[in-house]
């Protein structure tokens, strides 16, 4: 990351919010001079580059992560995506036969690097898939992408259980989902009994 990059990131922060750069310096309890032009050189010339302290309280104050300033800085749009819970993805009629979500009113959330597939974002809960994944993360799921043994995958099973795993085994009849937490054992379930499988595309941590 180059001195004008990171600048141009809280930059593109601030205007992202609605926010001056002040504004979003005081937002993030800092100095409201903190993010000024004036404040990016020394007085010698020399470039004088925001903490990472700074950046990350200002992340803090707007509710961003970093990988969404580092789409920021590198110039990558992201992209918002459906957020769904996994509770609420083993309710019926949620998704259709192919693992997408239906219907509309879900909560969205952006992440980076995301062009046109067709996607969607599940948030984690329990511990089978620790120390890969920890309740309260957040993994884009891409029902139509192509899977094999070793992904890591979403599940959802005929009677609404929801399985975060990894890819083990697969038959035309049965199918190996392993747990990340060695306290899990990895569980085998005949392909009747399985509604979809999606792959794990991205996860935000």
């Amino acid at each position: 990351m180059r001195h004008s990059d990171m600048w141009k990131g809280l930059d593109l922060l601030a205007e992202r919010n609605g926010l001056s750069p002040s504004a979003l310096a005081r937002a993030a309890g800092l100095d409201p001079t903190s993010f000024n032009k004036s404040k990016r050189q020394s007085r010698d010339g020399k470039p004088r580059w925001p903490s990472t302290e700074s950046v990350s309280r200002a992340l803090d104050a707007v509710g961003s992560t970093f990988e969404e300033f580092a789409d920021l800085v590198e110039g990558r749009p992201g992209r918002s995506v459906p957020l769904i819970g996994l509770a609420q993805a083993g309710n019926d009629g949620y998704f259709d036969d192919a693992g997408f979500p239906v219907g509309t009113g879900w909560d969205s959330i952006r992440f980076p690097g995301l062009e046109d597939e067709a996607v969607y974002a599940l948030e984690i809960t329990g511990n089978s898939m620790e120390p890969v994944y920890r309740e309260g993360d957040r993994v884009v799921v891409a029902p139509g992408a192509q899977i094999r043994r070793g992904d890591r995958v979403v599940a959802k099973t005929r009677d609404g259980e929801i399985l975060a795993k990894t890819l083990g085994r697969a038959t035309d009849s049965r199918v190996e989902l392993i747990s990340a937490n060695p306290d899990y054992p990895v569980r085998e379930v005949s392909r009747a009994d399985i509604h979809w499988i999606a792959r794990i595309l991205w996860a935000s941590q």
